[in-house]
């Protein structure tokens, strides 16, 4: 545990064995890097989309990190989160897509209502008979397979976040930003739960 050095008004100082809370934030890929790191001169920017150019970019959901056990499906896996969340959609005219689970490109993996029609849930377990909402989807698919990533694929990446940001700030970048799981209207930021899970509040 790292010891932080507490001044007093009289000079005096002591020790405390109080933990440092890590400075991490949440900024827009799409943003001018320019002006990210004008309004954080300090910080280390560290870009954890599918775009990234080095070992960050495991971090991405779209990432081939292999091995994923597919939610209420007994002995299946796939090979990133987004397969995952992409395969188990179900359209009006179309049911999950299996193909999705082993897609290895990072390319291809969307399934939108433009292509495929109104989405009508995601479902539970590849042979599951029941459909979930698109709430109850991220609780019950999106996140408990992405938290598997960081806990058994990444800790090392999450490690190195974490000393980093006790020591200095770091800026998270993702194409969305939004860390609300409850909140329909916007796609669900993963760099917020890499955030939630080194600073010890990852939504259950």
């Amino acid at each position: 545990m790292m010891k932080i050095c507490v001044y007093s008004e009289k000079g005096d100082n002591f020790v405390s064995d109080k933990p440092l809370k890590p400075m991490i934030t949440i900024e827009s890929k799409r943003k001018k890097i320019e002006a990210i790191r004008e309004k954080y001169p300090d910080a280390m920017i560290i870009d954890v989309t599918s775009k990234a150019n080095d070992e960050f970019v495991r971090f991405s959901p779209f990432f081939p990190i292999g091995d994923i056990p597919i939610p209420f499906t007994d002995g299946k896996k796939a090979v990133s989160v987004e397969g995952i969340w992409q395969g188990l959609k179900v359209f009006e005219d179309y049911d999950v897509d299996t193909q999705m689970f082993y897609n290895c490109d990072m390319k291809n993996l969307k399934r939108t209502k433009r292509k495929f029609g109104r989405c009508i849930g995601h479902r539970k377990g590849v042979n599951g008979d029941e459909l979930l909402g698109y709430i109850e989807a991220r609780k019950l698919i999106y996140l408990p397979s992405y938290k598997w990533v960081l806990e058994n694929k990444l800790q090392k990446l999450v490690t190195a976040i974490r000393v980093i940001s006790k020591n200095k700030p770091v800026v998270l970048l993702d194409y969305n930003t939004n860390p609300d799981v409850n909140d329909p209207k916007r796609p669900l930021s993963h760099a917020s739960l890499i955030k939630a899970y080194i600073e010890g509040n990852y939504p259950e």
